[in-house]
């Protein structure tokens, strides 16, 4: 555990660290007996749920098997369209002797691909309709508005053609919501959006999909977060072939797919999640307020329960396999380790993450979870979001760590739209800014990013409307250039190859935010007048050669297509001279100046660089066909030459910097 401990700071509570890796690994090996691997383990969903029964070996037909966890219940039947929708004894659920699982075997006739069921449960007191919790598909009335569970069996199952491709170095991730990649007024599906966002993704010059809202989820306005059917892709949007086929045709143009996990939190629904599902609060959660996240709506998972590991672990598991998605982004873990959620908290000191405050058993099933994934798919990627900080989240289990391979590092946007919304132009300071985006604990790699989905909720702004406000409605012809436009225009471009550039590990962008997407996110709801305008990609203002949203959109995948070229190593810092309002760092065989100033330009500004380097112009953010002023001649060479600084000789460069303006040079 070297690396999590050079931080000379966390030397006092090593004995906890130690400790909490040590709960981690004893508690894998009490669920496995050490008989079995953890993944191995892993596969409650293939014995839970609804199966076809392997053929008996004295040649038998087939038949379905039904099993489900349910300790409070005293009986229990599948009901649906093989039953008339009544109560039939040929589907009554019997519970295992000296278990709390209940199974029902059923002849292979009687049920069919396509038909739709529920449970019917009762206990002590009470009874109610549910959901299986293992649900693999489920599907909404659209007169009752009412879910049921509907068998996928296929007759031929969907046939994969593409492997998954190689683990990049660096991922830069292009976020997305399926529902809303359509420019139309309505619910997108799978396959509208492999057929047309994953060439636009892949033609941007990233390689990474994130998929947000794919497990099921009642409600379409909680963007994916209040999740139902754990192992059910959210069937609004197509069917589970429909996503397959979506993630195979992204590996077979070189993307690799992750999935925004939610493990943090479930919805309350009774009928249609988890929440009293056998008529008490503590089958899957913590009893009483403990299980109720006040802030979110939600029930919070017990994480010391083996029933809970054994279900969130198989999830962890199943969408490897069942879905070929290459990793995940762990949603809301800071809510997860922390018993009050880490609502309020600045975390600024240490002793935060060791004063009795934290869950250490969801501390161990993130261990576990991460160990799961990564022994099933040594290639697959972790995410945490984490607003804490905590040490160890993306540090090595081997340094007992919690295993994520990045953290998402969610201080980078909060920097840049406090400084676009809060302070003068003149005040912006280049050294913060460069601080802000290398902010990151040695033992970790980050996933660096200006903006994701969150800024730009309801009541938010993307960073570009930020930057433009009002002027995004009447100044964004080409041919105009206000003073708001301009400003936007530059600053976006240059918050964007700073943070891209500086990238802790990996780069994330949300689906349409790279042109400059106007205004919120805002799903139709009550409210609104259920209405879809801001539930939606406006990708026409993308695609239309008169307004600024394209110029913006070519330089993001020039700027990404020039980092990808770079083969990663440290950033070195060159210079943050906060009157000049100039910052540049090298990285790689690449160097990055930056004039941040609004109205100075400087003709011939030395920048000290590495001895015996020569640099070529590749790109800048002035350039005509990025919508700037074109005032830096393309390809020229950057000799330096010998000069005195501090009674030292050192190489320089001179280099013409508009104001507003950033160029990248290359090693040659």
């Amino acid at each position: 555990m070297k690396r999590l401990l050079d931080d000379e700071f966390l030397k006092p509570y090593e004995s906890a660290i130690r400790g909490r890796a040590q709960h981690a690994r004893d508690r894998a090996r009490e669920l496995t007996g050490g008989a079995q691997s953890l993944s191995d383990w892993a596969s409650a969903h293939e014995y839970f749920g609804l199966h076809l029964a392997a053929p008996e070996a004295d040649g038998a037909r087939r038949s379905w098997v039904f099993r489900e966890w349910a300790p409070n219940a005293t009986s229990m039947w599948l009901v649906g369209d093989f039953s008339g929708w009544k109560i039939d004894p040929a589907f009554e659920c019997m519970r295992i002797p000296n278990s709390d699982v209940w199974e029902v075997t059923v002849p292979f006739d009687r049920i069919r691909h396509g038909d739709n069921y529920r449970l019917e449960m009762r206990w002590e007191g009470g009874h109610g309709e549910r959901m299986p919790a293992y649900v693999r598909h489920v599907v909404q009335d659209e007169r009752t508005k009412l879910f049921s569970a509907q068998v996928w069996q296929p007759a031929q199952p969907y046939k994969w053609i593409y492997p998954s491709p190689p683990k990049e170095q660096t991922p830069f991730i292009y976020e997305a919501h399926v529902g809303m990649a359509s420019e139309e007024r309505k619910v997108a599906s799978y396959a509208e959006f492999r057929d047309n966002v994953l060439p636009r993704i892949k033609a941007a010059g990233y390689n990474t999909v994130q998929l947000m809202a794919i497990m099921e989820h009642p409600y379409y306005g909680s963007f994916g977060y209040h999740v139902s059917s754990f192992f059910a892709a959210s069937s609004r949007f197509g069917s589970p072939d429909d996503l397959k086929s979506l993630i195979d045709r992204a590996h077979g143009m070189g993307l690799r797919v992750i999935m925004d996990l939610v493990h943090s939190h479930a919805v309350r629904n009774e009928r249609d999640g988890l929440s009293l599902f056998d008529g008490t609060d503590y089958q899957y959660f913590h009893h009483g307020d403990k299980g109720w996240h006040s802030a979110w709506d939600s029930r919070c998972f017990d994480y010391g329960k083996t029933d809970v590991l054994h279900f969130l672990l198989s999830n962890c598991r199943f969408w490897l396999d069942e879905f070929h998605f290459d990793g995940y982004r762990f949603d809301g873990i800071t809510s997860m380790l922390f018993w009050n959620h880490g609502l309020g908290e600045a975390f600024t000191d240490y002793s935060m993450y060791f004063d009795g405050s934290m869950d250490d058993d969801a501390w161990a099933y993130l261990a576990m979870a991460n160990r799961v994934i990564h022994e099933v798919r040594p290639d697959a990627i972790t995410i945490a979001e984490d607003v804490s900080g905590m040490p160890g989240v993306a540090a090595p289990q081997e340094d007992c760590g919690m295993g994520f391979d990045y953290r998402m590092a969610m201080g980078e946007p909060d920097y840049w739209f406090n400084l676009a919304g809060k302070v003068r132009d003149d005040d912006w300071p280049m050294g913060g800014i460069y601080r802000a985006l290398t902010d990151k604990r040695a033992d970790e790699k980050v996933v660096s990013y200006v903006e994701s989905h969150d800024q730009a909720l309801v009541g938010g702004k993307t960073f570009f409307f930020q930057l433009a406000d009002a002027a995004i409605y009447y100044g964004m012809g080409k041919d105009q250039h206000g003073l708001e436009t301009d400003r936007a225009v530059a600053l976006h471009k240059m918050a964007r190859l700073a943070t891209c550039a500086l990238n802790g590990g990996a780069y994330l962008n949300f689906m349409g935010n790279e042109f400059g997407h106007p205004e919120w996110i805002d799903f139709p709801r009550l409210e609104n007048g259920w209405d879809y305008s801001h539930a939606r990609r406006q990708w026409s203002l993308r695609d239309d050669p008169e307004l600024r949203f394209k110029p913006l959109a070519d330089f993001d995948a020039e700027m990404i297509r020039a980092v990808r070229s770079n083969p990663p190593a440290p950033p070195v810092k060159l210079a943050d001279n906060e009157p000049d309002k100039v910052l540049a760092f090298t990285r790689g065989e690449m160097l990055f100046v930056f004039n941040f100033h609004p109205v100075k330009s400087y003709p011939d500004y030395g920048v000290i660089v590495p001895p015996a380097t020569r640099w070529r112009h590749l790109l800048d953010t002035d350039e005509t066909r990025f919508g700037g002023q074109g005032r830096i001649a393309p390809g020229g060479a950057y000799i330096p030459e010998l000069v005195e600084d501090r009674a030292e000789l050192v190489q320089q460069i001179k280099c013409y910097l508009p104001a507003r303006t950033a160029i990248v040079l290359k090693r040659f």
